[in-house]
């Protein structure tokens, strides 16, 4: 009997070995694999550095040439949105967290000049310099690209708040955002009907499910023909897409991420403003710049007070629209 018990026992420790030595050898291989399948390119590199210490968030925006050059007065889009960061309350350290995605090698200069995390984007020799007016086949296809690099960010397994550069950051989103979701997008309006989203200012997990629906929806620019992506991503989202795919979604409220399409009014609570519902980057900064200026006035005094006009993006879709700078 005792013969019997030492050598099932000895069986056992054998059996135990060879487990532990598969699951080593196994665990070995898929971080193998996982070297091979993402290898430290420009984009990784850049990755790396922006979400260090962040638990693999990175902040991501997207500029070209237009975005970086002079439009009136020494203001350029990307020095207003930087100054955001500035003067928001706890943002000065989500710089570190920034990725600048730049379309052309002007802006890719200007963003390492200004010492940023920057990638040039491969952009398959499209001219993506100029400023692309709203719905303009130029937009359309910067949109299209900028979905196909969010969606290999979300491959390699980083977590990401995309920014359009026209927003400006007065205080830390993250203690708004509920980062258990899948995906939060920011809405043009609260008071109409339907889901009227803006990718302009959205967080997003990265999982099976988000990756899935960003494959999804970079696949439809192909069967969209003249539609941007915001309008084809709200399609997925009203045909219930989102449900099947089993994603966690919310939509962000205007009082807190605020907008030119409806003011915030609540200065105590906002927490970013984004001049949509405007056409040309010089209305822009024009705007901006005032919002900027209202948000210090507020720092000073701590009273609520109305924003000051959009006007310059209210005239910007005057077709013989002229900025006066």
């Amino acid at each position: 009997m005792r013969n019997n018990f030492s050598g099932s026992l000895a069986v056992a420790v054998a059996l135990l070995f060879i487990g532990v030595l598969y699951i080593f050898n196994l665990q070995n291989y898929a971080n193998t694999l996982r070297s091979t399948e993402y290898p430290v390119d420009d984009l990784e590199a850049a990755l790396r550095k922006a979400a260090a210490g962040n638990n693999k968030t990175v902040i991501i925006t997207m500029v070209n040439k237009a975005y970086v050059e002079d439009v009136g007065r020494g203001r350029t889009m990307l020095d207003l949105f930087l100054e955001s960061f500035w003067e928001g309350q706890g943002t000065r350290p989500l710089l570190d967290h920034l990725m600048v995605v730049t379309a052309d090698q002007t802006a890719y200069d200007r963003c390492r000049f200004k010492r940023l995390h920057c990638y040039k984007m491969e952009t398959d020799g499209l001219d993506l310099e100029e400023e692309k007016i709203f719905m303009s086949k130029g937009f359309i296809e910067m949109m299209w690209q900028r979905t196909r690099l969010l969606l290999d960010v979300l491959r390699r397994g980083y977590h990401v708040i995309f920014t359009d550069t026209d927003v400006m950051w007065l205080r830390n989103p993250l203690s708004q955002l509920n980062v258990s979701l899948d995906m939060q997008i920011s809405v043009d309006s609260t008071f109409r009907g339907g889901h009227l989203i803006n990718t302009g200012f959205y967080h997003v997990r990265s999982n099976n499910k988000t990756i899935s629906l960003f494959r999804q929806w970079y696949d439809m620019r192909l069967n969209s023909t003249g539609m941007k992506e915001q309008d084809v991503l709200k399609n997925l989202l009203d045909s219930g897409y989102f449900d099947q795919l089993g994603l966690s979604v919310g939509l962000l409220n205007t009082n807190e991420f605020s907008g030119f399409c409806q003011d915030s009014s609540d200065m105590g609570a906002v927490t970013t403003v984004h001049a949509n519902c405007c056409r040309h980057i010089s209305a822009k900064v024009f705007d901006l710049t005032r919002v900027l200026r209202d948000w210090k006035r507020y720092k000073a005094s701590h009273v609520n007070s109305k924003w000051s006009p959009h006007v310059m993006c209210g005239r910007s879709w005057n077709d013989t629209y002229i900025p006066n700078l």
